[in-house]
């Protein structure tokens, strides 16, 4: 059996509220820079599949090797001590 207790109700307070000046936030303002303009960076210029061969007369000749692995049609990038494969990572070392 519960007992139930009845709340005395309170009659409500008046609200007093206090009136503040308000204050203006200051914000402080920004120091511009004198900062030199950037450098525009150059764009390298693709090579075509026209840099992958010469054409001679009648006959064309490949300027790179192929790779060994993956068969013609995958040249392989030439670098200053190396030749290597973009397709499988096949690496041939350039003889000094």
């Amino acid at each position: 059996m519960s007992k139930k207790v009845a709340k005395k109700e309170e009659p409500p307070k008046a609200e007093v509220k206090k009136e503040e000046p308000k204050k203006e936030e200051v914000k402080p303002q920004k120091v511009e820079k004198a900062a030199a303009p950037k450098a525009e960076k150059k764009k390298k210029e693709e090579k075509g599949i026209h840099a992958l061969y010469k054409v001679e007369g009648d006959k064309v000749a490949r300027l790179r090797p192929t790779c060994e692995r993956c068969g013609l049609g995958y040249f392989m990038a030439d670098h200053k001590d190396r030749y290597t494969c973009g397709h499988c990572g096949f690496t041939r070392y350039k003889r000094t």
